[in-house]
């Protein structure tokens, strides 16, 4: 299951690497900023690989578009989950201020049939005041 998030990259976390069976291995987390302008949450994912170098060529304040995985996993009965991050590239305004319409509420434009639309995911659900016929 794909998911995209698209944010201004706020942090980026120090490179862990290490060793493996498989070989050496290494990731990086960093952390995006929704464009929601009531609401804007922090979303830490994970850059696994090569995709670690690709994240280098980033500065602070960048307006991203990062593709991912949700993978939770048990140990010890807790449930841990991380969002790998699988493509990432500059998003819309290439580190402009973030766009006068959410990014949820363009996700959330009826599109025809014959497009096909990547899994997206979205933190607000956008509401549309003339649909919402509820009494009060």
């Amino acid at each position: 299951m794909a998911l995209e998030l698209i944010g201004k990259l706020i942090k980026v976390l120090p490179e862990v690497s290490g060793q493996s069976q498989k070989g050496p291995w290494s990731k990086q987390e960093f952390v995006i900023e929704t464009l929601d302008a009531s609401y804007p949450k922090k979303v830490c994912l994970t850059a696994w690989g090569d995709k670690v170098a690709d994240l280098k060529q980033y500065a602070l304040g960048d307006t991203l578009k990062a593709t991912f995985s949700a993978e939770s996993r048990e140990y010890n009965e807790r449930w841990y989950t991380e969002l790998r991050a699988f493509r990432i590239e500059l998003g819309e305004g290439e580190g402009a201020p973030a766009p006068a319409r959410p990014a949820a509420a363009q996700q959330a434009q009826p599109r025809p049939a014959s497009q096909s639309q990547p899994a997206a995911m979205s933190f607000n659900a956008a509401f549309d005041e003339e649909s919402n016929d509820l009494p009060f």
